[in-house]
């Protein structure tokens, strides 16, 4: 990672949810004083500062060790498993993962495999429903290619959704990623996918759930 973005990993609340935490707060505050002895105001104030809070949770997680394996990026539903096309980030036939995030999942993303920035490229698009197959290609997105340091190259896409209109990512080309760091994060309820070689072994299938540097999604050989 590069030394002038250090500080993004820890923290209870992820540092893009800070401004829409003091939003919340701010708005909380106002409605208590134009309607101070109004409880449904008030509680409404409260219950959204603390949806907003518990949004951009930050928990923290601990990678497993197994030598080759491909940690999911993403909390949530696993909504296909299986062969995937040549396609803008990979070149070649491999594996595709892909995970939906609900609108109660942890929204933080992180690296599926330790190495080196390759690219980042990043595609406008449109707003579809993230868990339909062809928001893989339709929506907008940004997609990472990161490089092993065995030379085995995997990606993760970040996809916009119907809901979701903001990705934010912290990796620029050139930058160093450990397996389960925080690397950005979507906004209100998207997908991710990930990509594999061909030689990879998936270790997931359809309707599986799975924690963001956690759960092996797959094992590169």
């Amino acid at each position: 990672m590069d030394p002038g973005r250090k500080g993004r990993e820890g923290g209870v609340i992820a540092p893009e949810g800070i401004p829409f935490l003091l939003g919340a707060m701010a708005l909380a505050a106002a409605l208590f004083l134009v309607w101070p002895r109004t409880i449904p105001a008030t509680l409404f104030g409260v219950l959204l500062v603390l949806f907003v809070g518990w949004f951009f949770r930050n928990p923290d997680r601990s990678p497993p060790s197994l030598p080759g394996a491909v940690i999911s990026p993403a909390d949530g539903k696993i909504v296909y498993a299986g062969d995937n096309p040549p396609g803008r980030y990979f070149g070649e036939p491999g594996k595709r993962v892909s995970v939906f995030m609900s609108l109660f999942d942890v929204h933080v993303n992180r690296a599926p495999v330790s190495g080196k920035v390759v690219s980042v490229q990043y595609h406008p698009g449109k707003f579809l429903a993230a868990n339909v197959e062809k928001a893989s290609l339709a929506n907008e997105q940004n997609g990472v290619l990161l490089e092993t340091p065995d030379g085995h190259r995997v990606a993760y896409v970040q996809i916009a959704g119907f809901v979701a209109r903001r990705v934010v990512c912290d990796l620029v080309p050139g930058d160093t990623v450990r397996v389960g760091q925080r690397v950005g994060l979507i906004r209100f309820g998207s997908r991710v996918d990930i990509l594999l070689p061909s030689s990879a072994s998936l270790n997931v299938r359809e309707g599986d759930r799975v924690r963001a540097g956690e759960s092996i999604v797959g094992v590169v050989k």
